[in-house]
């Protein structure tokens, strides 16, 4: 059964408009034309008139929500490369048709939301379970299988102090997330959640830690030149200063826009006990965090003891006084 989704602190953004928050869902086991139904059948019932567009054969398009378009994709480039060639030989036809038969079995069926207003994250767990009940798998179902949960939150507002604080809460609690999210060994082995280097951390967490928003990003990019980390900024920083971010990752797949990026769910819609509420409930803790000035600065200050003590190991373990101390506070807020 569905848990509540947590309020984050700060639900509107600068401007006094409400946040909103892009979902991304790979799953298996079901065909791209029936997710496409029942995402169709989903905006109905919100009394949304859906029209509904085939951008190839690997990508559907629906309309309608005002919020903008929600995509429907098998998540691989070169079989939407493939889909949208409308002349091709014999023999390109013929592999399309084998790729085809491999996308079925092993590469998830991508829904993509648009930004979504918070106060429509609900609808989003509706429709999870409706995935779940036409038999949706998720990633622990099968070793062939690497089906993440993403979300994109609109940040509250785009000022260096704001966005270092967010970062900052966090890079302190990757390992809380990680040991509750226990990423199954597919997605492990994929590369596809790279931890942060050590030396970044370092000076990132760092209480004194205060730089401008252009250092902010050059300290990023320097150390993490990759859209494969747990937090991904390059696209928030590419909404932000695209020339600078493109000089640094010249990948056009990253995509600016004004939110954090997090990567680092997996997706188990096929389990009952598992939903929305299981990966935005994680995040809200960093954005309460994020907020919590004192509990923060606190845990940033262990996270330096440690680092500078003679005998790393005497003394309680940053990531124990993480899960311990700093973690059950913030959770007790959010209540």
């Amino acid at each position: 059964m569905a848990e509540a989704l947590i309020q984050v602190p700060r639900t509107r953004t600068a401007d006094d408009k409400e946040r909103r928050v892009g979902v991304e869902i790979e799953l298996g086991a079901l065909s791209l034309d029936k997710v496409t139904e029942i995402v169709e059948q989903f905006l109905t019932t919100l009394d949304i008139n859906t029209e509904t567009q085939s951008k190839g054969r690997y990508e559907r398009e629906i309309s309608g929500d005002d919020a903008g378009p929600w995509i429907i994709e098998f998540d691989y480039s070169y079989l939407k490369k493939l889909g949208r060639e409308e002349h091709q030989e014999e023999w390109q036809k013929s592999a399309e048709k084998g790729l085809a038969w491999i996308a079925e079995s092993v590469v998830p069926v991508e829904i993509v939301s648009p930004p979504l207003p918070l106060s429509r994250l609900k609808e989003v767990e509706n429709l999870m379970g409706q995935l779940r009940d036409a038999g949706a798998r998720g990633s622990s179902d099968s070793l062939a299988y690497a089906f993440g949960m993403q979300l994109n939150p609109e940040v509250p507002d785009t000022g260096a102090n704001t966005l270092v604080r967010y970062l900052q809460a966090f890079l302190c609690s990757y390992d809380w997330l990680l040991k509750r999210i226990d990423p199954d060994i597919s997605r492990r082995v994929s590369s596809y959640i790279d931890p942060f280097p050590k030396k970044y951390l370092d000076k990132v967490l760092d209480p004194d830690y205060a730089p401008s928003i252009e250092a902010f990003m050059d300290d990023y990019l320097k150390d993490n030149p990759t859209r494969n980390r747990a937090l991904d900024m390059l696209p928030l920083f590419r909404h932000l200063d695209e020339e600078r971010v493109v000089s640094a990752v010249p990948d056009d797949l990253i995509k600016a826009r004004p939110t954090f990026h997090y990567r680092l769910p997996g997706c188990e819609i096929h389990r009952n006990d598992w939903g929305l509420f299981s990966v935005w409930n994680d995040w809200a803790v960093i954005e309460q965090l994020a907020e919590s000035t004192e509990i923060l600065n606190d845990a940033l200050s262990h996270y330096q003891r440690q680092r500078n003590r003679f005998i790393p190991w005497l003394g309680k373990n940053w990531k124990d006084y993480m899960s311990g101390d700093i973690i059950p506070q913030i959770l007790e807020q959010c209540k």
